[in-house]
């Protein structure tokens, strides 16, 4: 593909931009185009990657959920920063957001866990996600324990899961081009006159 990115059509706002190439995969019949890799940071600054699902997004931000208490909910409680990742490569494009993640509200969160299916809801319980596990069987195990326990019921949201709320400060629109010769947007938050308001700022990148 080589159909590059015409300044002149991009949107001022990078959410309705988003929105514009998201239609784009999904209505293409792209697999999972919300799947997006997010990179964190741990321990030494060390950095550490992995594909969630973003459950959805507004003027305010992506968001996806997860455990809190998994590794990626352990280092966003010590480091609010990330980095996010859509690499939609059929389409020779990925966009890329940097910013802070805050906490969906719980109200939210319990909205959401209870319209996922009752065996993802099991697994947000029995699962210790990220921990160290002696077998198979002993996963299998602590499901079955789960099922038992809420037999006939509905399974509540439990209190270590919920949702992250990503706040860009920056985006980045790749389309693939030629020879290499990319055309790469980026969008970056800056503030308005007199401080009132939030707008975004627009440059080419050499690719």
């Amino acid at each position: 593909m080589d159909q590059g990115i015409v300044e002149a059509d991009l949107d001022p706002d990078p959410f309705e931009q988003f929105r514009r190439w998201f239609e784009v995969a999904r209505d293409g019949g792209m697999h999972e185009p919300e799947a997006m890799v997010i990179s964190t940071v741990g321990d030494q600054g060390i950095l550490s990657s992995r594909y969630v699902l973003m459950r959805g997004w507004s003027d305010g931000g992506f968001a996806f959920y997860t455990n809190y208490e998994s590794r990626k909910g352990r280092e966003l409680a010590a480091h609010s920063e990330i980095a996010v990742c859509f690499p939609w490569h059929v389409l020779s494009r990925q966009i890329r957001v940097i910013g802070q993640v805050e906490r969906i509200s719980a109200t939210t969160s319990d909205a959401y866990f209870a319209g996922r299916p009752r065996g993802s809801q099991i697994g947000a319980w029995a699962s210790a996600q990220s921990t160290v596990i002696g077998s198979r069987d002993e996963l299998d195990s602590a499901v079955a324990a789960v099922e038992a326990r809420f037999a006939g019921v509905d399974v509540p949201r439990p209190p270590h899961w919920g949702g992250y709320r990503i706040v860009p400060s920056e985006f980045e629109f790749w389309q693939g081009r030629a020879s290499r010769l990319h055309d790469r947007f980026r969008y970056r938050r800056v503030e308005a006159a007199g401080g009132l308001e939030r707008q975004w700022s627009v440059d080419r990148l050499s690719p």
